[in-house]
């Protein structure tokens, strides 16, 4: 073993990691760096040592990258919740697409090529939902790799409304007794839907025009787990309008919605492209939500069906297909997996798994069905890979990779691959 414990060592930095973090060696053996970037050679204590790698910290920066750039958020470092806000924002989109690139390699097996990183339009205040834990009075974010809450005044990756909405709900004593907050927005209706993860329940004076609904959620479980299975109304109602493609929808407390509407725009356009209808087609939509894709590509096939298993997210894409006055639709409450089985005949399959991505099960029922595109859309590289690996093994050519950076100034990337039959 070249490093011991508590050892200082020079340490020049390669790449980064899949969590933002430096990635260096020391005389060959792999070294995780929090904080360095690609190009930097940093002073570091070890401060871990494994079989095959070991963690430093930085004592001193002994060459700086020159794309290093001062974070705006004064907690960055500490909270958790981005990890590449010292990278030059375009940088941070070269190390995104080497991600995609990097798994299709390793995981995949797989040379193809990738297409350059969309950029985000918002680079900041993109997010339309944030979650701050409240703990000992404090209402922030967790610290980075702890579950201590820091505590947190403003969150410059969050929108602009649901800031303004954050700023006057914090003010409140009744909060820190929280065990969360949740803050939805909908940025193009200008909408925010409240939940507060509590036992007592509370109703704000002087409400904002903004804020539409406001939803207890009662959590008595011991999991890690925001959100519990009880909901119930307060004041309003439980449930915001979003308009995406011309569309509205419905998005409730517990429902998946984009996180970044901005960027969303771009990725489903992606996903219409390369779905490549012309009118005729029986598309299967699985994972889908509250029906954001399905709906999308509804005006382009000839029917739709979705399938999700969270029930409140399939009782938003059966609301928001008569909201839109689409007929075209189908949706389904139930596993992917179980479902696939049922299906007959499918011409274009959506996929948009959660991270651990799609089950081996499904997969093999999607192969077997044989639609002759498939468009994967995927939150986690990894698991993109692994998958699309079993598809082009049973028989799929891969003609399209684009990434999308859905998450900036985090570590995060989407990306969108068209399979087709050979």
């Amino acid at each position: 073993m070249p490093i011991q414990l508590n050892q200082e060592i020079e340490i020049p930095i390669h790449r980064l990691g899949v969590s933002g973090e430096g990635v260096g060696d020391f005389k060959g053996f792999t070294i995780f760096v929090d904080g360095a970037l690609p190009g930097e050679i940093i002073l570091g204590i070890v401060t871990e040592v494994r079989k095959n790698f070991g963690r430093a910290k930085i004592l001193e920066i002994k060459k700086t990258s020159p794309h290093r750039v001062d974070p705006i958020c004064p907690l960055f470092g500490r909270c958790g919740g981005c990890q590449i806000m010292h990278l030059e924002y375009e940088k941070q989109l070269v190390a995104k697409r080497q991600r995609i690139v990097d798994a299709l390699e390793r995981i995949g097996k797989l040379d193809v090529g990738v297409n350059p990183c969309h950029p985000s339009p918002m680079p900041l205040a993109y997010r339309n939902k944030i979650q701050l834990p409240v703990e000992d009075g404090k209402i922030g974010l967790y610290a980075k790799g702890s579950h201590d809450v820091i505590d947190v005044e403003k969150c410059y990756i969050h929108c602009s409304l649901g800031e303004k909405v954050y700023e006057w709900i914090r003010g409140f004593p009744e909060v820190q007794k929280f065990q969360h907050l949740l803050i939805r927005t909908a940025v193009k209706t200008g909408e925010v839907l409240l939940v507060f993860v509590t036992e007592e329940a509370f109703i704000p004076k002087e409400i904002p025009p903004e804020v539409k609904g406001i939803v207890q959620c009662i959590n008595r479980s011991k999991s890690n787990r925001i959100l519990g299975q009880e909901f119930r109304i307060l004041w309003g109602r439980d449930w915001i309008k979003e308009i995406l493609h011309g569309l509205q929808f419905r998005i409730s407390a517990a429902s998946f919605f984009q996180i970044n509407p901005f960027q969303a725009e771009n990725l489903y356009s992606q996903v219409v492209d390369f779905a490549e209808l012309s009118g005729n087609e029986i598309v299967l939509d699985s994972y889908c939500g509250v029906g954001t894709l399905a709906l999308i590509l509804a005006k382009g096939a000839k029917k739709i069906i979705g399938v999700e298993s969270v029930p409140e997210a399939i009782e938003d894409a059966k609301a928001n297909a008569k909201l839109n006055k689409i007929e075209n639709v189908e949706f389904f409450c139930e596993k992917a997996e179980e479902f696939i089985p049922t299906l007959a005949r499918v011409d274009v399959a959506v996929v948009n798994p959660p991270r651990k991505g799609c089950e081996r099960n499904f997969l093999e029922e999607l192969a077997k069905i044989r639609p002759k595109i498939i468009v994967y859309v995927s939150c986690d590289p990894a698991t993109m890979a692994r998958d699309v690996r079993f598809l082009v093994s049973n028989g799929y050519l891969i003609s399209g990779v684009q990434p999308f950076d859905m998450f900036p100034q985090t570590s995060h990337v989407e990306c969108v691959v068209q399979l087709y039959t050979s």
